[in-house]
């Protein structure tokens, strides 16, 4: 029996699996990525797609009900982090991993009136989806590798993120973090 989960569009915005977007090509091609985030913008317009017919992640588009303008997009995949549990013993817990997200800077400088979209998307869109798979795959956390900007790192903190204890972010950047997230920092929240 395959296992099917929802989610409710919004008013706005709606979410669809990057492959069942009938024209996906012609709006990632118009993805444009603000704050130093060419890599998110790459992804997206490079290796999603492979990333999908591999199964190593699972790539959503948000769209505007309205316009049909593709406002942003995220990725997410199951994984591991690491912990320190006492002294130096560590553990690995189950959890996924929010690999890419970024909002269409063309999008926002086109709608400069929608406030907070990011975190809107998030709140809607994906903690409902990783709420939802922990119940049927057993993941205990959701994690992402914050691009190195201290403001960003802030707003991922009023979203719930949280940072490890340095000494065990250092064990994190220089053990378990994947070479294409080099520089980028370690946050978690508990599902």
């Amino acid at each position: 029996m395959l296992v099917e989960f929802s989610v409710f569009d919004t008013p706005r915005l709606s979410v669809e699996h990057i492959l069942e977007t009938p024209d996906y090509k012609a709006l990632i091609d118009g993805f444009t990525a603000g704050n130093d985030a060419a890599g998110l913008e790459s992804y997206l317009k490079h290796a999603a797609v492979g990333d999908e017919k591999a199964n190593l992640a699972r790539t959503y588009l948000v769209l505007d009900k309205a316009t049909g303008e593709l406002a942003c997009y995220f990725s997410l995949r199951t994984g591991l982090i690491t912990i320190q549990v006492s002294g130096d013993d560590f553990d690995s817990l189950p959890a996924m991993e929010l690999s890419n997200f970024a909002v269409n800077d063309t999008y926002r400088k086109n709608h400069a009136e929608i406030r907070n979209l990011g975190s809107h998307v998030f709140d809607v869109f994906i903690l409902p989806i990783a709420r939802c798979m922990a119940k049927y795959i057993g993941t205990n956390s959701l994690y992402i590798y914050a691009l190195p900007n201290d403001r960003l790192i802030e707003h991922y903190a009023t979203m719930g993120f949280s940072r490890l204890p340095s000494e065990q972010e250092r064990f994190v950047q220089s053990h378990v973090k994947p070479k294409y997230d080099a520089g980028c920092t370690f946050m978690y929240q508990t599902l």
